[in-house]
């Protein structure tokens, strides 16, 4: 155990490093603050890790990004950080990033820039010209109202605008058309938000679908290089990063702040600041249920997050599938908000899939992705094993099959979607929501962290500030999930020790 007498103080200790600590990281080691980051894994980057199996890179959460064409707001976030030039990005095509696909085989495309996206959209529906204006015309007006994703520090409250957290989208939607198909492909991406009809907002719908179509591009290689370069950056400005360091306890001064945090090997960090990235429900166990108020604790623990996935990687033999510079969101169900509550045995009726750009293949796809809904609970009777790259575990022979019964369906739809794909596949292997849990940290392997809720939208919010006096929360459930959405929360965390007018003026001169 290291003596304290000796110990370095930190400005900063940051629990975890998604794309919420290291961007907290970068932002505060810019300004001058001394930080060091601890990851309890083998790899960085949280939802930016990438694995490689049969010689294959596979993206565990980030398949593709938007707002990056030039000037756009996470272009310029990641040109204030000085990435931007760095990170090797391949543009998805301009007529179509994603297709929205149904059984019947029709497929509607979204295209790049909202003027392209209107035409598009207006050619496949000529009568619902009215309804698809109105809906761009929705988004932008909706995103104007949220002052960082415009490169503001202040605004309207959008926070106490109940017109705008308590709008739910597919009731907005469906009150904009007569239309079933229309709606079903203005909706038709919503497994990017894992959205639930009767809870998510209207908001979320809107910044999501704004940023995709202001710049849609894949990482060539894998979407680890944000991670790697955040962390170049960290070091050269004086951080520290250091890997297999898992937080499980905190000490505190007379006054309750917090003066170390106490690693599962006892080994301990001091610090004067102190952020966790890590999911809030987790991070009230780390330091102590009995620091916070019941009222906060109760609601924090009580919150639901979003649905969890199953994710199957598929590698094919050489040459034998050509890449698609797009994105395909498949429902075999007419009702695209149905496949959440899906049913075991037409499961998987919605499902994501995408081919990694790699340099090395360039036409032909190396491999593919496909991403659906698995519920938590499919997997709790494994709830109890564990198993990393950094720790690595077993869950035995059932799991296994359970994993090998799940591919073959998820295969066999997908050749309805491709006939003759079976033919190319050279290996196959997937990971559930225990994967998932292991790797991000949470209780559930959700996704997307906390569900948002039209219904009770303040009940969702949560702020950066804790009752500990020195204890900031960051990441997915601060402001929104997503490259853009995460990069938006560090801000917002970082806003309480840097002065926000000067750091958006830097972000703006970037």
């Amino acid at each position: 155990m290291q003596s304290s007498v000796l110990q370095k103080e930190y400005d900063f200790v940051i629990i975890g490093s998604g794309l919420g600590g290291l961007a907290c990281a970068t932002i505060l080691a810019m300004e001058g603050f001394s930080v060091v980051v601890l990851e309890k894994n083998h790899q960085i980057g949280g939802h930016l890790q990438v694995y490689s199996k049969h010689k294959s890179i596979f993206d565990t959460g980030v398949h593709y990004v938007g707002s990056l064409d030039d000037g756009e707001n996470l272009s310029q976030f990641f040109k204030y950080f000085g990435i931007l030039d760095k990170l090797k990005m391949k543009r998805m095509d301009d007529d179509q990033f994603d297709v929205i696909r149904f059984q019947d085989g029709s497929q509607y495309a979204y295209a790049q820039g909202f003027n392209r996206f209107r035409e598009t959209l207006i050619n496949h529906f000529p009568d619902e010209k009215v309804a698809i204006e109105t809906y761009c015309d929705k988004i932008i007006e909706i995103c104007e109202k949220f002052p960082l994703f415009n490169l503001r520090v202040s605004g309207e409250n959008y926070q106490m605008d109940g017109d705008v957290m308590g709008l739910n989208a597919h009731d907005f939607i469906a009150s904009l058309t007569e239309n079933e198909r229309l709606r079903n492909v203005l909706a038709g991406s919503n497994l990017l938000y894992a959205g639930v009809r009767d809870k998510t907002p209207f908001y979320v719908h809107a910044l999501i679908m704004k940023s995709y179509l202001s710049g849609s591009y894949k990482f060539i290689d894998g979407g680890s290089q944000i991670a790697i370069q955040m962390s170049k950056v960290i070091r050269a400005h004086g951080g520290a990063i250091y890997k297999h360091k898992k937080v499980v306890a905190a000490n505190y001064d007379g006054a309750g702040n917090v003066t170390e945090v106490v690693l599962e090997n006892g080994e301990t960090f001091r610090g004067k600041q102190f952020i966790s990235n890590v999911h809030p429900s987790v991070t009230i166990d780390i330091f102590g249920a009995d620091r916070f108020l019941n009222v906060y604790k109760n609601r924090v623990q009580s919150l639901e997050n979003s649905i969890s996935t199953f994710l199957v990687h598929i590698t094919f033999h050489e040459k034998s599938f050509e890449y698609l510079n797009y994105n395909i969101y498949q429902h075999h169900i007419e009702d695209v908000w149905g496949g959440i509550d899906y049913d075991q045995e037409t499961w998987p009726q919605t499902y994501f899939v995408c081919t990694p750009y790699i340099s090395k293949t360039g036409q032909y796809a190396d491999s593919m992705s496909i991403m659906t809904y698995m519920n938590s609970a499919e997997t709790a009777q494994w709830s109890d094993t564990f198993n990393t790259a950094a720790e690595q575990g077993q869950r035995g022979a059932a799991y296994e099959q359970f994993k090998k019964d799940k591919e073959a369906k998820v295969l066999a739809r997908i050749e309805e979607v491709f006939p003759g794909i079976s033919a190319k596949i050279k290996a196959v292997h997937s990971a559930t929501p225990l994967t998932f849990r292991d790797y991000i940290g949470n209780k559930d392997g959700s996704l997307y962290g906390v569900l948002k809720n039209s219904n009770s939208p303040a009940r969702t919010q949560i702020n950066t500030k804790t009752r500990i006096p020195n204890l900031h929360l960051t990441g997915q459930n601060i402001s929104m999930h997503g490259i853009l959405g995460v990069t938006v929360s560090a801000f917002v965390t970082c806003f309480s020790f840097v002065d926000k007018e000067k750091l958006i003026q830097k972000i703006k001169n970037a």
